[in-house]
């Protein structure tokens, strides 16, 4: 299928905070990541390293355009589902992307779950399609055949798939490397992640065309300062809001370079990787800080490129992040984001760090904190950090930083370029606590991470 409409690009203007976006009310996420490195001549660049080799920008794009045309001649439509249960590897990008521009809604699983769950999102989402994995196929194969709406099954490997299957690589084989994106506007919905589950069944966050562009130029570009001559590891998986992010927006929004591992990041993994492909942004989480810290696995500061580290998924204990800046050279950013907001909404700077605090809101997002049942009461003793000065103001407190150490607050975030709302009840420690009752209407926005 061919569309003959010409769609422009997002355009950034990074002059001003928050960075001003003019998104086209036409806008394919996957053209606006691909074309833009195109058009600045980054073809023959490195876009993705994975287990198996090396991608280039051009290689990237003509996978993506023959996994579309391949959507398309399978008879999918506009806004159907196609679930991706893939390990990290250039398979990833080109199924997700390439759904995405052929006007498909892609929508990546966790890879460690049971058939049970793989069956409940098979049928909550209507997938029409499913790309997994070849060592994943034994948690499907039981499953397959109870939804009614999944026509379609795609084995990203190479061994010979079970009959009436299909191996992606034959597929891509098979279809053209050109393909116009579909006509997509920036408010429809593009792709969806499935929160994890722990306050009931898993939830699909449904995020829309603009949502990529719009984290990458807030967070990874005006917060983190992330560049085109970075290389980006990370150790989220890219099923992950997070690992998304880290993996695939981020470094193809300002044309750098990603490192994808299919195994889990455990300190060996990390530490190999960190040796051989010498990323100069690596994106982790406080446990796994920890882990490397232990670890015989962790390079010398000799042995390393790296100039920024972050964090998020929970709390960064003080110590670890200063023992982290001891071995290294390099502080962690850490932050704080949710599925539902796609990535981090409120972090620290890597010119602005404060150990034990979340740091700022990242710029075009709204904070604000309110009590429940009752507005907050000024006191004389800052109870967030020395330079937060809370204050009352039509029950809402306002602040300059956040501390992790809140009881009974209501953190709320809003992004200031779209209409996407979320809220997290915060305990000491970053702990979760539900709200008294379910059908109050900011519990339903309530987020089940961290």
């Amino acid at each position: 299928m061919q569309y003959n409409a010409y769609m422009d690009l997002c355009e950034i203007d990074s002059t001003s905070s928050p960075p001003a976006l003019r998104i086209p009310e036409r806008f394919n996420a996957a053209h606006d990541l691909l074309d833009r490195n195109l058009r600045a001549g980054r073809a023959a660049k490195i876009a993705y390293i994975d287990d198996a080799g090396s991608y280039t920008y051009g290689d990237l794009a003509a996978r993506v355009n023959r996994f579309a045309n391949a959507l398309h001649a399978f008879g999918l439509a506009l806004e159907q589902r196609v679930l991706l249960c893939l390990q990290d590897g250039i398979d990833f990008p080109t199924a997700f992307l390439g759904a995405i521009k052929a006007g498909i809604v892609p929508i990546p699983v966790n890879t460690m779950l049971s058939a049970a769950d793989y069956a409940y999102m098979l049928h909550d989402s209507r997938a029409q399609m499913a790309v997994i994995s070849q060592q994943l196929l034994p948690q499907f194969q039981p499953i397959l055949g109870q939804s009614p709406f999944l026509k379609h099954v795609l084995i990203a490997g190479s061994a010979a798939p079970p009959p009436g299957m299909r191996t992606l690589g034959e597929v891509l084989a098979a279809s053209a490397d050109a393909c116009e994106p579909a006509p997509t506007s920036r408010d429809e919905p593009c792709f969806w992640l499935y929160s994890s589950g722990s306050t009931g069944a898993p939830k699909g966050a449904v995020h829309v065309h603009s949502s990529l562009i719009e984290t990458a130029a807030l967070y990874a570009q005006a917060t983190l300062g992330l560049k085109e001559s970075d290389v980006m590891l990370s150790a989220a998986k890219l099923f992950f809001a997070y690992g998304l992010g880290n993996s695939l927006t981020f470094p193809l929004a300002v044309g750098g370079t990603a490192v994808l591992m299919a195994e889990r990041a455990t300190p060996a993994a990390i530490g190999a990787r960190l040796r051989l492909h010498r990323p100069t942004v690596f994106s982790g989480v406080p446990t796994l800080y920890a882990s490397l810290l232990a670890s015989e696995q962790l390079p010398s500061a000799q042995e390393l490129s790296l100039r920024l580290c972050n964090s998020a998924g929970e709390a960064l204990p003080e110590d670890i992040a200063r023992r982290w800046r001891e071995r290294t050279g390099v502080d962690i950013v850490d932050g704080i984001g949710s599925t539902e907001m796609l990535h981090i909404f409120i972090s620290n700077r890597p010119d602005r760090i404060r150990y034990g605090t979340l740091g700022l809101p990242v710029p075009g997002f709204e904070p604000s904190a309110e009590a429940l049942g009752k507005p907050w009461k000024s006191t004389s003793r800052n109870p967030m950090t020395e330079n937060a000065r809370p204050a009352v103001r039509d029950q809402k407190v306002n602040w300059s930083s956040i501390s992790r150490n809140m009881d009974n607050a209501l953190y709320c975030a809003r992004v200031g370029v779209g209409d996407w709302a979320i809220a997290t009840l915060l305990r000491p420690q970053g702990k979760p606590r539900a709200l008294p009752s379910p059908e109050n209407p900011v519990a339903k926005a309530i987020s089940s991470s961290n």
